[in-house]
């Protein structure tokens, strides 16, 4: 019995560390991508993935900084009301779902489980399991309207979700915005009873052209 239990001790000690796991992400590069009004062209919702092409951490971290990392002193990439910053980004992927630390530009694993079909809804897109990485934009509705002002945090998603339209497609990357999902995902993802996932968006690399 002793046995045991010491053992189960191991295993939840094991999926603790396993949760709290701190990944850095490679600096971004601010100088490279396609011009603006090229990327614009360019951008669209794409639903054709490529199972087996990963994203490499410098992409990905290219992809959350210009998502939603700071591009100035205390500053974002996409703009929120009163400056609230009510927004967070977390990143669904095979081993677990990360949320994005924008201050450090790390990953911090807060589920060490792949969520990605835990955002399939009613549709069933099952294109979104083909996609390596589905961003969550999550909100954090205290904050949205802790200064008694209107709660603009679905607005506010929109500016992340263009961001990653416009990076995807100044780097050759497939994406499709998805709102879609269950209520169950902010049970599974561990979210507090505050904050609210409004939007998914799935990415990957094309698997041909749509």
């Amino acid at each position: 019995m002793k046995k045991q239990i010491l053992s189960l001790i191991a295993v939840a000690l094991c999926a603790l560390n396993a949760a709290d796991t701190v990944v850095k992400l490679p600096e971004p590069n601010k100088k490279g991508g396609m011009p603006l009004m090229e990327a614009l062209a360019n951008r669209k919702s794409s639903r054709a993935f490529n199972s087996k092409a990963a994203i490499q951490p410098d992409v990905l971290g290219d992809l959350l900084w210009a998502t939603w990392g700071f591009n100035r002193p205390g500053l974002r990439t996409a703009p929120t009301a009163i400056n609230l910053q009510e927004l967070d980004v977390y990143v669904l992927k095979e081993d677990g779902c990360w949320l994005y630390d924008a201050e450090k530009h790390a990953l911090v694993r807060t589920v060490a489980k792949d969520l990605r079909p835990a955002t399939l809804g009613k549709l069933r897109q099952n294109f979104v399991l083909d996609a390596p990485v589905t961003l969550a934009i999550v909100a954090d509705k205290a904050k949205a309207t802790s200064l008694g002002n209107k709660d603009f945090s679905e607005i506010d998603s929109g500016y992340l979700s263009q961001n990653i339209y416009l990076y995807c497609a100044s780097a050759g990357l497939a994406t499709v915005v998805r709102a879609s999902f269950p209520p169950t995902l902010a049970k599974e993802m561990g979210l507090k009873d505050t904050q609210q996932v409004t939007l998914v968006q799935c990415v990957g690399w094309p698997d041909k052209e749509d």
